[in-house]
Protein backbone atom coordinates (compact mmCIF):
# COMPACT_ATOMS: atom_id res chain seq x y z
CA UNK A 1 0.00 0.00 0.00
CA UNK A 2 1.24 2.91 -0.75
CA UNK A 3 1.49 6.38 1.47
CA UNK A 4 -1.15 7.99 -0.07
CA UNK A 5 -3.64 4.85 0.17
CA UNK A 6 -2.38 4.62 3.46
CA UNK A 7 -3.41 8.51 4.94
CA UNK A 8 -6.74 8.03 2.55
CA UNK A 9 -7.32 4.89 4.76
CA UNK A 10 -6.82 6.48 8.21
CA UNK A 11 -8.75 9.31 6.73
CA UNK A 12 -11.69 7.82 6.17
CA UNK A 13 -11.32 5.98 9.15
CA UNK A 14 -11.18 8.99 11.36
CA UNK A 15 -14.65 9.58 9.78
CA UNK A 16 -16.14 6.71 10.00
CA UNK A 17 -14.75 6.54 13.89
CA UNK A 18 -16.31 10.24 14.24
CA UNK A 19 -19.72 9.38 12.92
CA UNK A 20 -20.47 6.88 15.27
CA UNK A 21 -19.81 8.42 18.20
CA UNK A 22 -21.52 11.31 17.34
CA UNK A 23 -24.53 9.52 16.52
CA UNK A 24 -23.85 7.48 19.83
CA UNK A 25 -23.76 10.66 21.76
CA UNK A 26 -26.45 13.13 19.82
CA UNK A 27 -28.84 10.41 17.66
CA UNK A 28 -29.86 10.77 14.45
CA UNK A 29 -30.47 14.94 14.61
CA UNK A 30 -26.89 15.67 16.11
CA UNK A 31 -25.26 13.21 12.96
CA UNK A 32 -24.32 16.45 10.79
CA UNK A 33 -21.44 16.92 8.57
CA UNK A 34 -19.87 19.64 10.51
CA UNK A 35 -20.46 17.76 13.75
CA UNK A 36 -18.49 14.59 12.01
CA UNK A 37 -15.26 16.94 10.63
CA UNK A 38 -15.41 18.65 14.10
CA UNK A 39 -15.45 15.55 15.96
CA UNK A 40 -12.85 13.84 13.41
CA UNK A 41 -10.42 16.67 12.99
CA UNK A 42 -10.73 15.70 9.23
CA UNK A 43 -11.17 18.94 6.86
CA UNK A 44 -14.93 18.86 5.25
CA UNK A 45 -13.02 18.45 1.66
CA UNK A 46 -11.99 14.86 2.96
CA UNK A 47 -15.13 13.77 4.12
CA UNK A 48 -16.68 14.68 0.45
CA UNK A 49 -13.93 13.26 -1.33
CA UNK A 50 -13.86 9.80 0.51
CA UNK A 51 -17.79 9.60 0.64
CA UNK A 52 -19.42 11.87 -1.80
CA UNK A 53 -21.84 13.24 1.20
CA UNK A 54 -23.28 12.15 4.67
CA UNK A 55 -25.79 9.53 3.41
CA UNK A 56 -22.45 8.17 1.90
CA UNK A 57 -20.55 8.49 5.50
CA UNK A 58 -23.57 6.63 7.52
CA UNK A 59 -23.73 3.85 4.43
CA UNK A 60 -20.12 3.24 4.74
CA UNK A 61 -20.34 2.92 8.15
CA UNK A 62 -23.63 1.07 8.49
CA UNK A 63 -21.52 -1.59 6.04
CA UNK A 64 -18.50 -1.75 8.25
CA UNK A 65 -20.43 -2.73 11.35
CA UNK A 66 -23.43 -5.36 9.38
CA UNK A 67 -20.45 -7.08 7.69
CA UNK A 68 -19.31 -7.53 11.05
CA UNK A 69 -22.41 -8.88 12.50
CA UNK A 70 -22.87 -11.00 9.01
CA UNK A 71 -19.26 -12.34 9.73
CA UNK A 72 -19.39 -13.80 13.32
CA UNK A 73 -22.82 -14.86 12.37
CA UNK A 74 -21.90 -17.29 9.38
CA UNK A 75 -18.66 -18.10 11.57
CA UNK A 76 -21.42 -19.25 14.21
CA UNK A 77 -23.41 -20.95 11.86
CA UNK A 78 -20.22 -23.00 10.33
CA UNK A 79 -18.39 -23.68 12.86
CA UNK A 80 -21.47 -25.37 14.61
CA UNK A 81 -22.01 -29.38 14.49
CA UNK A 82 -25.40 -29.71 13.19
CA UNK A 83 -28.26 -27.04 12.63
CA UNK A 84 -29.63 -26.61 16.13
CA UNK A 85 -26.03 -25.82 17.29
CA UNK A 86 -25.85 -23.25 14.37
CA UNK A 87 -29.21 -22.11 16.02
CA UNK A 88 -27.92 -21.32 19.41
CA UNK A 89 -24.72 -20.52 17.70
CA UNK A 90 -26.02 -17.63 15.99
CA UNK A 91 -28.23 -16.26 18.85
CA UNK A 92 -25.44 -16.46 20.73
CA UNK A 93 -22.92 -14.50 18.27
CA UNK A 94 -25.70 -12.13 17.44
CA UNK A 95 -26.45 -10.72 21.50
CA UNK A 96 -22.64 -11.44 22.04
CA UNK A 97 -22.42 -8.34 19.25
CA UNK A 98 -25.19 -6.32 20.86
CA UNK A 99 -23.07 -6.80 24.27
CA UNK A 100 -19.65 -6.39 23.19
CA UNK A 101 -20.53 -3.08 20.53
CA UNK A 102 -23.61 -1.25 22.02
CA UNK A 103 -22.67 1.52 19.53
CA UNK A 104 -22.72 -0.05 16.33
CA UNK A 105 -25.63 -1.92 17.76
CA UNK A 106 -27.75 0.44 18.24
CA UNK A 107 -26.84 2.42 14.77
CA UNK A 108 -27.53 -0.75 12.80
CA UNK A 109 -31.09 -0.69 15.10
CA UNK A 110 -31.92 2.34 14.59
CA UNK A 111 -34.77 4.01 12.64
CA UNK A 112 -31.85 6.27 10.75
CA UNK A 113 -31.00 2.28 9.71
CA UNK A 114 -34.61 1.08 9.18
CA UNK A 115 -35.15 3.89 6.83
CA UNK A 116 -31.77 3.12 4.78
CA UNK A 117 -32.60 -0.19 4.59
CA UNK A 118 -36.09 0.05 3.60
CA UNK A 119 -34.96 2.67 0.52
CA UNK A 120 -31.97 0.40 -0.23
CA UNK A 121 -32.57 -2.98 0.61
CA UNK A 122 -31.18 -4.55 -2.48
CA UNK A 123 -27.87 -2.47 -2.48
CA UNK A 124 -27.70 -3.21 1.03
CA UNK A 125 -28.06 -6.93 0.28
CA UNK A 126 -26.05 -7.12 -2.51
CA UNK A 127 -23.00 -5.54 -1.14
CA UNK A 128 -23.09 -8.19 2.04
CA UNK A 129 -23.82 -10.92 -1.18
CA UNK A 130 -20.64 -12.84 -0.14
CA UNK A 131 -22.33 -13.15 3.81
CA UNK A 132 -25.95 -13.43 2.75
CA UNK A 133 -24.87 -16.43 0.66
CA UNK A 134 -23.28 -18.24 3.26
CA UNK A 135 -26.32 -17.84 5.41
CA UNK A 136 -28.44 -19.22 2.74
CA UNK A 137 -26.10 -22.46 1.87
CA UNK A 138 -25.74 -22.61 5.66
CA UNK A 139 -29.44 -22.80 5.57
CA UNK A 140 -30.13 -24.95 2.32
CA UNK A 141 -27.56 -27.77 3.28
CA UNK A 142 -30.12 -27.99 6.58
CA UNK A 143 -32.57 -28.59 4.68
CA UNK A 144 -31.20 -31.11 2.43
CA UNK A 145 -30.06 -33.01 5.65
CA UNK A 146 -33.38 -32.85 6.93
CA UNK A 147 -32.21 -31.09 9.91
CA UNK A 148 -34.20 -27.43 9.06
CA UNK A 149 -37.64 -26.99 7.93
CA UNK A 150 -38.34 -27.68 4.46
CA UNK A 151 -39.62 -23.81 4.14
CA UNK A 152 -38.02 -21.18 1.84
CA UNK A 153 -35.05 -20.03 2.98
CA UNK A 154 -35.82 -16.28 3.33
CA UNK A 155 -38.79 -17.59 6.21
CA UNK A 156 -36.26 -19.84 8.06
CA UNK A 157 -33.63 -16.55 8.47
CA UNK A 158 -36.99 -14.43 9.61
CA UNK A 159 -38.13 -16.92 11.93
CA UNK A 160 -34.11 -17.53 13.11
CA UNK A 161 -33.52 -13.86 13.19
CA UNK A 162 -36.59 -12.22 14.04
CA UNK A 163 -36.84 -12.86 17.55
CA UNK A 164 -32.80 -12.13 18.45
CA UNK A 165 -33.28 -8.74 16.58
CA UNK A 166 -36.61 -8.10 18.42
CA UNK A 167 -34.66 -8.65 21.67
CA UNK A 168 -31.77 -6.50 20.66
CA UNK A 169 -33.50 -3.85 19.68
CA UNK A 170 -36.13 -3.56 22.94
CA UNK A 171 -32.51 -3.57 25.07
CA UNK A 172 -30.83 -1.06 22.67
CA UNK A 173 -33.71 1.36 23.40
CA UNK A 174 -32.82 1.35 27.17
CA UNK A 175 -35.97 -0.46 28.48
CA UNK A 176 -34.32 -2.52 30.89
CA UNK A 177 -36.20 -5.31 30.89
CA UNK A 178 -34.70 -7.68 29.19
CA UNK A 179 -31.65 -9.71 30.27
CA UNK A 180 -29.16 -10.45 26.91
CA UNK A 181 -27.93 -13.61 28.33
CA UNK A 182 -30.82 -15.20 29.58
CA UNK A 183 -32.04 -14.41 26.19
CA UNK A 184 -29.03 -16.08 24.84
CA UNK A 185 -29.32 -18.99 26.87
CA UNK A 186 -33.68 -18.99 26.37
CA UNK A 187 -33.91 -18.12 22.61
CA UNK A 188 -32.32 -21.35 21.16
CA UNK A 189 -34.50 -23.90 21.78
CA UNK A 190 -37.74 -21.86 21.39
CA UNK A 191 -36.44 -20.39 18.13
CA UNK A 192 -35.67 -24.25 17.19
CA UNK A 193 -38.93 -25.31 17.38
CA UNK A 194 -40.39 -23.01 14.65
CA UNK A 195 -37.52 -23.63 11.97
CA UNK A 196 -36.09 -27.49 13.28
CA UNK A 197 -37.32 -30.01 10.72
Amino acid sequence: MSPKQHRGEVTSDLLLDAALRVFVTSGEQGLTVNAVVRESGVSLGSLYHHFGSLDGLIGALSHRWLDRLLGELTGALQGADGARAGVAGAVRAYLAFVQEHPGPALLLHSPLADRKGMARGREFRDAQEARVSEVARWIQLGIDAGELAPLPAPLIESLLMGPVVAVARRSLSGIDDVDLDEAARLLPDRIWRSVGA
